[in-house]
């Protein structure tokens, strides 16, 4: 393809709305521009990347055994409200009607409509396993879209399902789908990691993410290096943190309030009361869908909220205002606490209760009480394991300190059991004749984002650096004195014999200064760079360079296929 008859338009600024590396990046090389908030167009570079990544999407998936088929991106509600989830999605789901006043939503995923596909056409457990997939548009109205294509509205997603009569063929199937994921991501040249992660409102009992590495991901990974384990931070677990030190001083007899005037933090109270911030019990207020909790948490530790939305089974959690605080509290924020906190549910991570004395709130203005002993001045209605887990807590399975690492989630894939194949009828008969609920597996792979993630990992101050399985064009041909017919002429010849050898080739043909060229080829991060001069035309020769190294090597025109081809074969090794 020449330059001139494509669509490649670069900038020279980085969009103002950029906050990330691939948001900047791809914008200015023009693979992708802005259509509104979180909605993008993919223009041909971008598109061509995304259409290579698909063929190794595609091939992997009907290794593992899954068959493609393309669903509808506008979905009845009809289909949504047998599974519950027309009322429970929130408002990422996008609502619609049509001109006859019916319910639609625009598909931010596709259970509903697989399962009523599966339903209406396998009746026993002969026909069982099925595995079919897509590669489709789907849209999400998150609150707050950015980071481009890392977090926007509309986006391409790669979502497979599984339907299975038993667990053990639901597991062989997970397996396969694991083993295909990790074989995509290999297939691109990217660095990634596989952890642990929450099911989340997709439902399910066990859960993966894949997360390519980046030191710009939004994603907290904690591992193991001695063995292995690795989770994303709201499902990680870890073992018994450090306990709480000695109380410095001679435990008190009673709970005692001290005044502690405009002092809210864990650092402010600790300080003035001279204790140890373990020694403090944080009470937080949350809201829920129904009720509101207080969640009690020691001072030096933090919530996981994805355990804590869990373990209430609410689907719509957030810390309470001000106002609501001091309503169920009777005195401010930050000055909350359990002891004699009457009408809210009391929830307490199990730190909280190994400690033998604490400070807390005493849920009055500039007050906190001293002293306090669990059991004997508060009772808590549930003790469960609500802590975020921390880089240098001990593994739970070794007890060596986890680290962390920052990752992008570019897969998810899940074991759904039977939520949706229960509440939509998709039922089969077993080989005694009874009918049962047909058991189901979920895996999705971002395919955009997988695109942005190849981006974060790889690139440099100068622009994108691709692996060469995403690269738009492996190699791109560069005329310098474009103006002079026989350099034109000459580049021309080249060209055909790239691409007579098959090599994927953009021709730059334009009539550029070759400062702009150069920019140019450094931001739009091609692998191999064939560069055609007057100077190198007078000696037979060309310079080819990798865009990884810059390093130049003058080669004769008669060797430049086979350079290239070298050159190719050793980024494929």
């Amino acid at each position: 393809m020449r330059w001139s008859q494509n669509f490649i338009h670069t900038l020279r600024q980085d969009p103002s709305d950029a906050e990330v590396v691939s948001h900047r990046l791809m914008t200015r090389a023009g693979l992708i521009s802005k259509v509104a908030a979180g909605i993008y167009n993919y223009l041909p570079l971008g598109w061509r990347s995304l259409q290579k990544l698909e063929v190794i999407v595609r091939e992997e998936m009907e290794r593992a055994g899954s068959a493609e088929l393309v669903m509808p991106a506008v979905q009845p509600a009809e289909l949504w409200q047998e599974s519950g989830r027309w009322f429970e999605y929130g408002p990422e789901l996008l609502r619609l009607k049509d001109r006859h006043e019916r319910d639609f939503c625009v598909g931010p995923t596709h259970e509903e409509v697989i399962t009523d596909i599966v339903r209406r056409a396998i009746t026993s457990y002969r026909q069982l396993p099925v595995n079919l997939y897509q590669i489709q548009t789907k849209f999400r109205d998150e609150i707050r879209p950015r980071f481009g294509l890392m977090r926007g509205r509309e986006f391409i997603m790669k979502d497979a399902y599984s339907f299975h009569a038993d667990a053990d063929d639901l597991d062989t199937a997970y397996r396969a789908m694991e083993a295909a994921y990790c074989r995509v991501f290999e297939r691109c040249g990217l660095g990634y990691t596989k952890v642990e992660a929450d099911t989340g409102n997709i439902g399910g009992s066990e859960s993966h993410e894949f997360m390519v590495l980046a030191d710009t991901g939004e994603d907290a990974i904690l591992s193991c290096p001695a063995c292995a384990y690795g989770a994303n931070v709201e499902k990680a677990e870890t073992g018994r943190v450090t306990p709480a030190p000695e109380w410095p001083r001679e435990l008190p007899g009673s709970a005692e309030a001290v005044h502690t005037p405009e002092m809210r933090s864990v650092e402010q109270v600790a300080e003035f009361l001279e204790i140890d911030p373990a020694h403090l019990i944080k009470t937080l207020i949350f809201e829920t869908d129904e009720e509101f909790v207080a969640v009690l948490i020691r001072g030096d530790l933090e919530v996981n909220e994805v355990k804590l939305k869990n373990e209430l089974g609410c689907t719509h959690l957030q810390l309470a205002s001000e106002a609501k605080i001091e309503e169920i509290t009777g005195g401010p924020q930050g000055f909350s606490g359990p002891v004699g906190l009457d009408g809210v549910r009391i929830i307490a991570d199990p730190t909280v209760m190994e400690l033998a004395v604490a400070a807390t709130g005493a849920n009055r203005e500039d007050t906190h009480l001293v002293g306090v002993v669990t059991g004997r001045d508060f009772e808590p209605s549930s003790v469960v394991d609500i802590k975020l887990a921390a880089a240098g807590d001990p593994c739970s399975t070794c007890g060596e300190p986890l680290i962390e690492r920052r990752g992008i989630e570019v897969g998810h894939i899940f074991k759904l059991g039977t939520k949706y194949s229960t509440s939509m009828g998709c039922r089969f008969q077993d080989a005694g004749g009874k009918e049962e609920p047909m058991i189901m597996g979920c895996y999705g792979l971002g395919i955009g984002r997988t695109l942005a993630a190849a981006v974060e990992q790889n690139h440099d101050d100068k622009g994108i650096i691709w692996p060469l399985p995403l690269a738009p064009y492996e190699v791109v041909l560069v005329v310098l004195n474009a103006d002079k017919s026989e350099i034109v002429e000459a580049a021309e010849g080249l060209y055909n014999e790239l691409r007579s050898a098959g090599i994927d080739v953009l021709f730059d043909d334009r009539s550029e200064r070759p400062g702009v060229k150069f920019n140019d080829m450094d931001l739009l991060g091609f692998p191999v760079r064939v560069v055609v001069g007057k100077r190198g035309l007078e000696n037979s020769e060309v310079e080819l360079s990798l865009r990884k190294d810059g390093e130049k090597h003058l080669t004769p025109i008669s060797e430049m296929v086979g350079g290239v081809q070298a050159m190719l074969e050793d980024l494929r090794s």
